[in-house]
């Protein structure tokens, strides 16, 4: 005869719930050298996440995209809407200028992932915040990040201001519709686009406006510069007010403060300097109708100059009553 076997209980131990790791990785550009850069993050992150047994690898985030802003980064976002979702524990990131190179954008992300309880490390610096002292440390140094980022650009810039002084500068010989380049990477004349940038200039001059070009490019069947059966009034536009078509060049015809948008003034003049190349290769339409088109975008314009100030006339479409008055449509 057997005996009642004694039961012994045995506990169940609480398993070790795994942290979720997601890994950011950014580069500003899709050049080789910013490519190769991106997959050196990776590799070395990933490595990094491997070595802790009890992380776990969740998602890697990726953007080629500047890091002055965050809201353009859509991997950014898709990483702060998975916090957002308790899906992220720690966060892996190279260094602080690859999280991001606005100090206050980025504090402001990091502030909010304390509050989802997720830990942001980066590799580079060996910092984490979740220790208690690496806030102020992580500010300094973004600070510091964005100084030497601003100091970059500045110098970036002389360097693109020397060569066009001295007129070496490859943005010279940039093509637009109508032009082609030689085996030197000089700008040749494509005939084929440029019979039609003449159609265009030559039907402006004849009183056509911006919109009666494009229906009649549209109804002759003229392909559009991205090879569509539409075009863009803005396309027109463009064409009728590049010098180049001239034979001329000015670069650097828009500036940036470097400053992000809402911290710059609402109609505040910038003085800047631009680069004018007079004869930089051959022409697809004489200077005479160049300026004659010139003059009269100008007059057909609610836009005028008042100092250094674009404003717009006092009357709403005075532009278009002057122009009905002559007999034109715009």
């Amino acid at each position: 005869m057997y005996s009642k076997p004694k039961v012994r209980v045995i506990p169940s131990k609480p398993q070790m719930r795994l942290s979720q790791v997601g890994i950011y990785c950014r580069v500003s550009t899709r050049s080789q050298e910013q490519i190769e850069s991106l997959s050196t993050q990776i590799s070395s992150l990933t490595r990094f996440a491997a070595s802790r047994w009890h992380w776990r690898l969740a998602d890697v985030y990726i953007d080629v995209k500047s890091g002055s802003d965050s809201a353009g980064r859509k991997e950014f976002q898709r990483m702060m809407a998975d916090c957002r979702d308790d899906k992220l524990d720690i966060i892996l990131t190279k260094s602080i200028s690859r999280f991001g190179r606005d100090t206050a954008e980025s504090l402001k992300a990091l502030n909010e992932l304390r509050g989802y309880q997720v830990e942001v490390i980066f590799e580079a610096e060996g910092l984490s915040t979740a220790d208690p002292d690496s806030s102020l440390i992580v500010s300094i140094l973004e600070g510091f990040v964005q100084q030497e980022n601003e100091e970059r650009r500045k110098n970036i810039l002389w360097g693109m201001r020397r060569k066009a002084e001295n007129g070496t500068s490859s943005l010279y010989a940039r093509k637009c519709y109508g032009f082609g380049h030689d085996d030197h990477g000089n700008l040749t004349v494509d005939e084929t686009e440029a019979a039609v940038v003449r159609d265009i200039f030559n039907l402006y001059l004849q009183g056509k406006s911006i919109l009666g070009i494009q229906r009649e490019l549209e109804a002759q069947g003229v392909k559009s510069p991205t090879g569509k059966d539409t075009w863009c009034k803005r396309t027109i536009d463009v064409i009728l007010s590049n010098e180049k078509y001239a034979g001329d060049v000015i670069i650097f015809k828009t500036f940036s403060t470097g400053l992000p948008q809402k911290k710059r003034r609402v109609n505040e003049p910038v003085q800047h300097t631009k680069y004018a190349a007079v004869g930089n290769h051959p022409a697809i339409i004489d200077k005479a109708a160049f300026d004659a088109v010139q003059a009269e975008k100008a007059r057909r314009s609610n836009v005028h100059k008042e100092g250094v100030m674009s404003v717009r006339k006092s009357t709403r479409y005075s532009s278009l009553k002057e122009n009905l008055a002559t007999g034109e449509s715009e």
